[in-house]
């Protein structure tokens, strides 16, 4: 326990406080830009970015990953808040919460395992894109100031870690860029551009809405929504942080965690939020791996809009521009292009039609559920197409035995069927069907249909060596069981 608490929170104090504060500068202009997407004041997203970051931290089960106001959370709630305003968006976040808690309760957090290598990949050249893309409206229209900024924010983080490694090269960047910025005055566009700033700190509050059915029914479909983009975006993050850190995560209780981060993020007047792999990556890439760098990150966040806004609101925007070109870079999995050409073109396809959908939809779980679906087609079909069948003529040419092996359900039912010579002029049929296992309702369907034709030619059938989970399917549904002989696999 102690040895769990010391690696989590103390293993790498210095550098989970220096990522911790790049990532709070990182955070602010993104916070905001969420709050006005979402149609909410600011401080409605730098609050939820305080609170979620704070709670994941104890309670979440990736350590060193960041959660926070998000894009895909925001864009979910925008229809509510216009319809019904910010107390309704209040107590959905409270019920997301809650159905993500019963998520981590019900451990579905393990149906990440389900989620191919390419659908991943795909999630994260989509998302490394949408990144990139975000910065443009910064970038267009500017005068060459903002151009110049950038480009010098992008030398320093690549090169000054060849000076030193012992300070975030992004904190750098961000630091120099601004007093350059407040030096030369430099008109150009700052965070406080991006609207106010919260003076105070967040206070303990109940949603002003009437606790009857009639609230149900209009947060409970925001809210059921918000969960389930919530969990997939932070499953999906938090699978991405492992691979990075060559670490293991609590799928569950990363659930858990985000339910407890939302409950309290609604009682403290922010919207609800979710894991972010552009802060994540920025993060890990900064030198944060523990616990420690999500609460300094939060803590920071709020410390610094509240008592050091004048300061704050004077970073220019081509500063965090370059940090998240940075991150846009450094998550696209490049070698996956390399790849296109060497893997599997089914594994390639996944990967694309993830990027495709993601990119055409900006709805991150929309692209994933295709890429687990398609996933799924492929490899029914591979599965499928791995069924043998071999027959062998006995008794003088009166019988034949037909020997099967593989795997029968709904993709390979055809083929299970058409492997049969049912015109055959036999008296007696064998079905060895001992290395075979029958899957679903279609299986025995293409069973009983295979028997049937047989008995309709006159031709004594019998079935041995089924399993003992395929004897369960064929009791239960073939109507051909008390007219064949059948012999069970012991």
């Amino acid at each position: 326990m102690m040895q769990s608490l010391r690696q989590d929170w103390f293993s790498n104090v210095r550098g989970d406080v220096l990522a911790g504060l790049v990532v709070a500068l990182a955070l602010i202009p993104e916070a905001i830009a969420f709050s006005i997407i979402a149609g909410v004041d600011p401080k409605i997203g730098l609050y939820a970015a305080f609170s979620m970051a704070t709670v994941i931290a104890f309670a979440g089960g990736r350590p060193g990953m960041i959660s926070a106001a998000t894009g895909a959370m925001a864009l979910v709630m925008v229809m509510l808040v216009k319809e019904h305003g910010l107390q309704y968006l209040l107590a959905a976040t409270l019920l997301t919460g809650v159905l993500q808690i019963g998520a981590g309760l019900l451990r579905l957090g393990t149906l990440m395992r389900f989620v191919s290598r390419s659908v991943i990949t795909g999630f994260v050249n989509a998302l490394a894109i949408l990144i990139f893309m975000a910065q443009l409206p910064e970038l267009t229209n500017v005068s060459w100031h903002v151009y110049a900024m950038t480009a010098a924010g992008l030398g320093i983080i690549y090169l000054f870690p060849y000076i030193t490694r012992a300070i975030p090269s992004p904190l750098v960047a961000i630091v120099v860029l601004t007093f350059v910025s407040i030096a030369l005055g430099l008109d150009i566009r700052t965070v406080g551009d991006m609207g106010e700033l919260p003076s105070t700190l967040p206070v303990f509050l109940l949603p002003d809405v009437p606790l009857n059915l009639e609230t149900l029914k209009i947060i409970f479909p925001v809210s059921m929504t918000l969960a389930v983009v919530g969990l997939l975006e932070s499953m999906m993050t938090a699978a991405i942080v492992d691979d990075m850190t060559d670490t293991t995560s609590d799928k569950n209780r990363e659930c858990v965690g985000q339910g407890i981060a939302n409950i309290t993020t609604g009682f403290l007047g922010g919207m609800a939020g979710c894991a972010m792999i552009g802060q994540s990556v920025i993060n890990v890439k900064s030198g944060g791996r523990g616990r420690l760098s999500t609460l300094v990150a939060g803590v920071f966040l709020l410390l610094m809009v509240v008592f050091m806004g004048d300061w704050v609101a004077r970073i220019p925007m081509a500063a965090l521009v370059a940090v998240m070109i940075m991150v846009s870079i450094g998550t696209f999995s490049w070698a996956s292009l390399r790849n296109l050409r060497g893997h599997p073109k089914s594994s390639s396809v996944v990967m694309i039609s993830t990027v495709i959908v993601v990119l055409a939809t900006h709805d991150l779980a929309k692209g994933v559920l295709v890429g687990v679906l398609l996933s799924g087609v492929f490899f029914a079909h591979k599965v499928g197409r791995l069924l043998s069948i071999k027959s062998e003529a006995t008794d003088g040419g009166q019988s034949r035995v037909y020997r099967i092996r593989g795997q029968v359900f709904f993709v390979s039912a055809e083929q299970f069927i058409s492997a049969f010579d049912f015109k055959e002029d036999i008296k007696k049929v064998c079905l060895d069907v001992s290395h075979a296992h029958f899957w679903d309702i279609t299986a025995v369907g293409a069973l009983d249909k295979v028997v049937d034709k047989f008995r309709r030619a006159g031709v004594e059938v019998e079935v041995i060596g089924l399993n003992e989970a395929s004897t369960t399917m064929v009791d239960r549904f073939a109507t051909h069981r008390k007219a064949v002989r059948v012999e069970v696999l012991s």
